[in-house]
């Protein structure tokens, strides 16, 4: 992997206990600023500095100035006279692109992890600096404490682009055109202004406060400030704005005097002090093998597949879009191909046996992500289950590509903080955790930090967090943490192939599959529908409506299937007239199930039953037939399959 030459100085420590990396302190040199100590360093290929304060606030809360850090420098004077420090990266000419908010990333944990700044900082932003202040913000939402905003650039179209009232910059245009890649036609569909994507930092409650000059013909507030302050509260965020209007105003009305300095200082303290510090990630995040080999294949190949397996959080969008395009403004050389394989109300058995199909034939992921603990409690599958489930999904991942590297994540709900207040672990947590340290897949307890953090008070399940499918505020929670570990996993065993432990269980689904509903023979009352949809309409999941369809839905109705493998199952779906199955393997004793469940009455679920999953290796016969009796919540005796299971 290429190291960066700014930081070939830095020595790499090892965080005991969670295998995550930080950098050590580059080259400082001092000097003077306004009486205080000026620190400056070379960092990422450009410049940096932070000014220390002579008696620093407990906590050490900090300003973070976006772009002209010698402008309007008498309110950061006060400040770091009160205790604050006061710290700079240059990045200019790069208009908040993606590139600036990757140092900008690194800056930060620089700062916080190595000098002990404040976690969450003041961001202050003049003119064009609203594009990195709000770029940083809108992806870093749990980091900053308030935006303090002179004049700020919100929309780019306005200022350089100026395609509205204001005059615009036509050489700075050209250039934000170039760094994006887009046209004069293109740039009207661009979607990461400050003024897009505020849900997240609505969601924190970030304080913002604009001081504006109505006469300002350069970056109208119009164009910038206002409809940005409006969509924000609409979104629910708080924020004011301030019209200057005394004093003298030069370039257009671009520049003007700063009337009540030491009120916005008061702005700023305010929501900075007392330093608040959240707990801390690494508690929550286990990095065991590492990324290493996923990321040299996103430095050195140029391409790269990453797949999202999982239930409706990872259906949803939300952290795995986040994920995407972190991945993507990370490695902005590399094409990524992204699989979006979340179903929602599926959990580790399902996703074990149409892991091939959903994911494997999309592509071979370098990065995989699997998430099952929310769906592996409410579907009531067994430790037993759960453990076959997830290892099988790993070793068919491994089968794939030896080098694929695998992050595992127990996402959080209400029913697991009851084990949380017993002193308890959940089972489908440390399932996942346990498997995850067997194979070395790194590991993210999002239940344990959720729970944690709510009884922290950082936040609450009922008006942040809000539901098992998160808020915007959730979201952000479940991305940062996966984003720490991006950020910190160790590099070492780059490249290299894992080698597969003995298994956990011998029947775990290494080899499970779906094979076609065509392989049924012997149909009696059962026939196939090409193309179901429900009569009267119900609410269906994608992929299990407007397919074909195994439907039988008179007692009676049968059919036979012939295969060879370990295990068998259906994947089916129960309704309101969801029947009772009786089925036989190789002749033995017929066994009965119920297929409806408590969701019947209102969904099409998609179910998937395991037959039996310790069959010697060899051929096997199943024969099933509905049977005459039915739950008394059913309205029929339907019995409906998408695919027939088997673990070979």
């Amino acid at each position: 992997m290429k190291r960066n030459p700014a930081l070939i100085l830095f020595v790499f420590a090892l965080l005991e206990g969670t295998g995550l990396v930080f950098a050590q302190s580059p080259a400082e040199t001092t000097s003077s600023w306004k009486g205080f100590e000026k620190i400056d360093f070379p960092f990422e290929n450009t410049t940096a500095y932070y000014i220390k304060p002579k008696q620093p606030l407990p906590g050490n809360p900090w300003v973070w100035r976006a772009h002209f850090p010698g402008f309007h420098a008498e309110m950061d004077s006060l400040l770091v006279a009160r205790g604050f420090h006061l710290a700079y990266v240059n990045t200019n000419n790069l208009f908040g692109h993606p590139k600036a908010m990757q140092v900008w990333d690194k800056f930060y944990r620089y700062l916080t992890m190595q000098k002990n700044f404040a976690p969450r900082v003041a961001l202050e932003a003049i003119s064009r600096g609203g594009l990195y202040a709000y770029g940083w913000a809108k992806r870093n939402p749990d980091k900053v404490a308030c935006i303090y905003a002179e004049a700020p650039v919100c929309d780019p179209r306005s200022w350089p682009g100026g395609k509205g009232k204001g005059q615009g910059s036509p050489k700075d245009w050209q250039s934000w055109l170039e760094l994006n890649g887009l046209t004069e036609t293109t740039a009207n569909d661009f979607k990461d202004s400050p003024l897009d994507d505020l849900e997240g930092m609505a969601a924190f409650k970030i304080p913002v406060l604009h001081v504006v000059s109505l006469q300002d013909k350069i970056v109208p507030p119009e164009e910038n400030t206002f409809p940005l302050i409006e969509k924000y509260m609409r979104l629910g965020g708080p924020a004011a704005v301030y019209p200057m209007s005394r004093g003298k105003q030069t370039l257009e009305g671009h520049h003007f005097v700063i009337e009540h300095i030491d009120r916005w200082a008061d702005f700023i303290q305010q929501h900075s002090v007392p330093v608040e510090k959240p707990l801390a990630r690494d508690a929550y995040v286990v990095a065991n093998r590492g990324l290493g080999a996923a990321f040299a294949k996103f430095e050195n190949s140029k391409e790269a597949t990453v797949a999202f397996l999982g239930g409706s959080i990872t259906h949803n969008p939300g952290w795995r879009n986040k994920t995407a395009k972190y991945l993507g403004e990370r490695f902005p050389e590399t094409k990524f191909t992204f699989i979006a394989a979340g179903i929602p109300s599926l959990g580790s058995t399902p996703h074990a046996f149409r892991f091939g199909r959903d994911v494997l034939t999309q592509g071979t992921p370098d990065l995989l992500f699997v998430e099952s603990a929310v769906n592996d409690r409410s579907n009531g599958f067994s430790e037993e289950a759960q453990v076959r489930a997830l290892e099988g999904i790993l070793q068919q991942a491994y089968a794939a590509n030896p080098a694929m590297n695998i992050v595992m994540m127990a996402f959080a709900d209400p029913d697991k903080f009851g084990d949380y207040d017993a002193g308890r672990k959940p089972v489908e947590v440390e399932v996942h955790r346990k498997v995850a340290a067997h194979y070395g897949a790194a590991f993210i307890d999002l239940s344990q930090e959720v729970y944690d953090r709510v009884k922290a008070g950082e936040f609450s399940w009922e008006y942040d967090f809000k539901n098992l499918h998160p808020s915007p505020y959730g979201q952000e929670v479940y991305f940062q943490t996966i984003k720490y570990l991006l950020q910190n996993t160790p590099m070492q065993d780059e490249g290299q192939p894992a080698k597969l432990p003995a298994p956990l269980n011998k029947a775990s689904y290494n080899k499970a599959g779906y094979h076609s509903i065509g392989e049924a023979k012997a149909l009696q009352g059962f026939s196939v529908d090409p193309s179901w949809k429900p009569d009267p309409p119900k609410s269906t999941r994608e992929g299990f409506v407007n397919v074909p369809m195994l439907v039988g839905e008179r007692p009676g109705d049968s059919f036979e299937f012939t295969f060879t493998g370990r295990a068998v199952g259906l994947a089916l779906i129960s309704g309101p007239d969801a029947g009772v199955i009786s089925y036989q393997i190789d002749g033995k004793k017929p066994q009965t199930l119920d297929l409806f469940t408590q969701w019947s009455t209102s969904l099409h679920l998609p179910w998937y039953l395991v037959l039996d999953n310790e069959l010697k290796p060899g051929k096997h016969k199943l024969k099933l037939t509905i049977a005459d009796t039915k739950n008394p919540a059913s309205v029929g005796t339907a019995c409906r399959i998408v695919h027939l299971l088997v673990n070979e």
